[in-house]
């Protein structure tokens, strides 16, 4: 197996994030080989850990009823998946299935732990072509049979007040200098105009991806190389930090947001009048007591000129490993997930738009939002890089600009040359690791 990859970044995220060890699965790895239970890794999609066991659990009943095949649930915290999961890889002690995040495909699949969907693992699940092209180009490296399939879409989008805006006579923002002045004309008092989960590595990794991808500029080239120090790289990161450097329409408190639902909260409680979040943000918004309609969503907003992308291409995926003993369980199981049936039961309680080809958004009422994110997704959208190193490249990246905005919030200034010099650091550090 090739582990340096995806062991690098897993040694990263351990001096920050706290293994909680691999309980493994009785039918995983060395155990039995009956295909009667599956053990299933599944991340947090929900409110709560608990709240995705309640959204789960009958479906898992359900597939058991058809079938019977029992699958044991463990629901793992993103702050503790990927190092969970680095963990099954270098131990084989591993679940038959799991979730992952589709951005980590590429590197999973280059430690050689996975199992390839070839053609026969395709037509057992219901066959290739159900799925959105969007959604299925995120499944591993280019060129190769993909080690994951989709399960949950994401996608980005640029959250508003409604009221604000229109108290402060203010229209949806449609290029980045609109959004600027709009958060600017709303930052007064006690409130602001944007809030950003700019203490969390993996947020500020995919806007850097994000800002890097209007300016039509990428973190590797076509040989799978590191280009990281590029000027619409430097520009794009530029462009992020000054919301809190130069704009000041960010509370410089929030460089200390580790995860999204802190910037989340503080939307939802009216404490700013706009926040970048992904689509599943809509249930910890109404968790909050913020109704649909006091919302609306527009596509991130590019600079006037610069390429539409909005979003990249995020969700999550299933991925067998390839040391199950019970692969046809585990391919029946993965054709379940991935049924229409199933996917209408778990798209509306994890706000997660449709991965199958053809099929109406369901995760919201409201048909504007349902609109808006679809056209997001499928239009306005690029996947992550799709290379080994992309691990590598969320953790280096996002932890530089961690500290960026830290320097930023404690009075100091970030200059481009600062940015080029982080950079240049990150580089290194991802071509060192091979």
């Amino acid at each position: 197996m090739k582990l340096r990859t995806f062991a690098a970044a897993a040694a990263i995220a351990a001096l920050t994030i706290t293994a909680t060890g691999c309980s493994g699965g009785s039918d995983a790895g060395s155990g039995s080989s009956d295909g009667k239970t599956l053990t299933y890794w599944a991340s947090n999609q929900g409110t709560s850990l608990d709240n995705d066991k309640e959204v789960l659990t009958p479906q898992l009943k359900k597939f058991e009823e058809e079938t019977g095949i029992k699958v044991n649930l463990e629901v793992i915290g993103w702050n503790d998946l990927q190092t969970r999961i680095q963990t099954a890889v270098t131990s084989g002690q591993a679940p038959d299935v799991l979730n992952i995040g589709n951005t980590w495909a590429a590197s999973l699949q280059s430690t050689g732990a996975f199992m390839p969907f070839d053609d026969a693992a395709f037509t057992a699940i219901g066959g290739k072509d159900k799925f959105v092209k969007t959604a299925m180009d995120t499944g591993g490296v280019p060129g190769e049979d993909p080690t994951s399939v989709p399960l949950y879409g994401l996608a980005y989008g640029l959250y508003y007040n409604k009221a604000m805006f229109k108290d402060a006579g203010l229209t949806p923002p449609t290029t980045w200098e609109d959004m600027v002045a709009a958060a600017k004309k709303l930052t007064t008092g006690d409130k602001h105009g944007f809030a950003l989960a700019a203490g969390s590595y993996t947020e500020n990794s995919h806007f850097a991806f994000i800002n890097a991808a209007q300016n039509d500029s990428e973190f590797f080239d076509a040989e799978g190389k590191p280009t990281f120090t590029s000027d619409g790289v430097v520009n794009g990161i530029s462009r992020y930090l000054d919301l809190m450097q130069t704009d000041k329409v960010v509370d410089p408190g929030n460089a200390q947001y580790d995860n999204a639902t802190k910037a989340v909260n503080d939307f939802a409680n009216g404490k700013v009048a706009m926040m970048l979040s992904q689509s599943n943000a809509n249930s910890s918004i109404a968790s909050q007591g913020m109704k649909d309609d006091a919302f609306g969503v527009v596509a991130y907003p590019a600079p006037a000129g610069a390429k539409e992308v909005a979003t990249m291409v995020a969700g999550i995926n299933m991925s067998i490993f390839k040391n199950t003993k019970n692969k046809d369980s585990a391919l029946q199981f993965v054709k379940f997930m991935t049924s229409e049936a199933t996917q209408a039961a778990l798209d509306k309680p994890f706000a997660a738009l449709p991965v199958l080809a053809g099929v109406t958004p369901s995760f919201t009422d409201n048909a504007e939002l349902a609109k808006t994110f679809s056209d997001i997704y499928e239009n306005k959208s690029k996947p992550l890089p799709l290379v080994a190193a992309e691990d590598q490249f969320e953790s280096t990246v996002g932890k530089a600009m961690n500290q960026m905005f830290a320097t930023v919030a404690s009075g100091g200034t970030v200059s481009k040359d600062d940015i080029k010099a982080a950079l240049t650091t990150a580089q290194e550090a991802v071509e060192a690791a091979g």
